[in-house]
This record gives structure tokens, C-alpha cells and sequence, in this order.
């Protein structure tokens, strides 16, 4: 299941003093996300969209793997852009963008990615979006953006990543996801875990559709969305 529901920084977690956050679930899913993303990304280059980056330890590992690719970190919350930043100044990868501030709800969040706190140009067309444990914990309209969006920022041969868990034909895969779904809705109830089915009907509207389903840990998938070939 997933691993937060609450702001990083304010769940207890270390905060270093340059702003720094540090996501737990981080050190328990890096490796398998690295993985599983791999062998669509590596030897490739063009620029990579992390929608929802939280703390911005994913966009740094991903960089350090990947140095042909120009990655774009972005988040909507004042603290985890902050700790985005200073992630970013505290690897020193030329290939991480400074943190873009994008609202996923709006169908038009590619044109918020030319406002960066550098400054400059933003991406052209997009090789791929990642974007990890968002959409059961924001409201529905976050996901039809998410979808909306990278119908028309991705490239051709882009893909579209999404990492967390999900039920299947209405029905949760394990109990622990049941028990989770159950204390997102109770937080938030336009929160909580989505069905297959729904994300695909998201992905068919924007002219994109489900490629690739990877099992993994603690009963998340992660799902891989191309262009829908033409008929």
C-alpha cells in the first residue's frame, strides 16, 4: 500500500537545514521504481516530467541514473518545493531542472512549465512523466488533468508512469490496500485507491493506453501509458 497521506515535514520525518525533507517510503520503493522504469529509459535522452515530486529524492536518483535525460521536478506545495530546491543544490546534477510549480487539476498544467524559480525555457515535447503516489490522494479532477496534460505534452514515443496501488474490475488486491482506502476516505472523501478500469477510461480520452502493468512491493503497480495507436 501506499506509504504517506500527509505533507512531508509534517509527519514526523527529517528535516535538514537547508530544507531537505526525507520521505521514508523513499528508502523502502527507490530501488524497485529505478528498476522497473529502466528498460524504458535507459540509453535514452530527451526530458522526463516528475509530476508530484514531494521531497525530490526521486528526481535526484533518477538523474544520477540517467544523465542523457533532462529531468523536471515539479509539486504544488510551498515545502516540498522547497525541498526540491535543495535536493537539487545538494546533488549537483546538471541534468535537474529547477522545481516547477504545476497544479496536475489543470488540463493546461504544460504551459506552467516554462515558471521555474531558474527561470528559462521549459521542456519541449516530453520523453516521459513519472508521477508516484498522487492521484489516491488528491481528488479525481487531479487524475483527469494528470491524463489531459500528458495527452499533449508527451512525444510520440512518450510514456506516461504511474506508481502506487490500484483496485482491479472494483476489488481491491490485498487487504492492506482495503484498510488504506478505507483511512483515505475517512480523511478526505474525495481521496482514495482507484480502479484500473477508471485510469484506462482517463487514458483512452487522452489518446493514450496501458502498455505495460509491473507488479510491486507491498501490493502497488506500476503502470505504463503510450499513444494509442492510430486506427
Amino acid at each position: 500500500m501506499a506509504d504517506y497521506v500527509v505533507e512531508f515535514g509534517k509527519d514526523g520525518s527529517r528535516v535538514e537545514p537547508d530544507g531537505r525533507l526525507d520521505a521514508r517510503a523513499f528508502h523502502r520503493n527507490h530501488e524497485p521504481i529505478r528498476a522497473a522504469l529502466a528498460p524504458f529509459l535507459r540509453g535514452r535522452s530527451g526530458d522526463v516530467l516528475e509530476a508530484g515530486s514531494g521531497t525530490g529524492q526521486h528526481v535526484v536518483e533518477f538523474a544520477r541514473e540517467h544523465p542523457g535525460i533532462v529531468w523536471w521536478p515539479s509539486d504544488l506545495n510551498d515545502q516540498h518545493l522547497a525541498s526540491i530546491a535543495a535536493w537539487r543544490a545538494h546533488a549537483g546534477l546538471d541534468n535537474v531542472r529547477a522545481p516547477r510549480r504545476i497544479d496536475l487539476a489543470d488540463p493546461a498544467w504544460c504551459a506552467q512549465l516554462g515558471d521555474g524559480d531558474g527561470g528559462g525555457a521549459g521542456p519541449g515535447p516530453l520523453l516521459a512523466v513519472f508521477c508516484a503516489n498522487v492521484i489516491h490522494i488528491a481528488p479525481w479532477p487531479v487524475a483527469e488533468g494528470l491524463f489531459a496534460g500528458a495527452g499533449r505534452c508527451l512525444r510520440p514515443d512518450g510514456r506516461l508512469y504511474l506508481y502506487g496501488p490500484f483496485k482491479r474490475d472494483g476489488h481491491h488486491t490485498a487487504l492492506s490496500n482495503a484498510v488504506f482506502d478505507t483511512s483515505l476516505r475517512e480523511a478526505n472523501a474525495a481521496w482514495g485507491v482507484r480502479d484500473l478500469a477508471d485510469v484506462q477510461a482517463l487514458a483512452s480520452g487522452a489518446g493514450l493506453t496501458l502498455v505495460e502493468t509491473v507488479e510491486m512491493p507491498a501490493n502497488n503497480l506500476l503502470l505504463g501509458f503510450a499513444r494509442a495507436p492510430a486506427d
